[in-house]
């Protein structure tokens, strides 16, 4: 499932994928997987996200029921 969340996020913040990856000290393209869905991060790089992005856990990466 696609992290819109995150990519909103990011985008508010008006970082590129490349600049948010940099903060946290991953590569852009670990960034670019999150947001398509292709990675689940660890709970570490959550949280670092989380704060990059000035967000709580729930904000960006709790599901919704269904």
């Amino acid at each position: 499932m696609k992290n819109l969340r995150l990519k909103s996020a990011r985008a508010a913040k008006d970082l590129s994928q490349q600049q948010l990856a940099d903060l946290v000290g991953v590569s852009r393209q670990t960034i670019n997987a999150i947001e398509l869905g292709n990675y689940n991060p660890t709970i570490k790089l959550c949280i670092a996200l989380c704060k990059a992005l000035d967000k709580t856990l729930d904000e960006l990466f709790w599901e919704e029921e269904q």
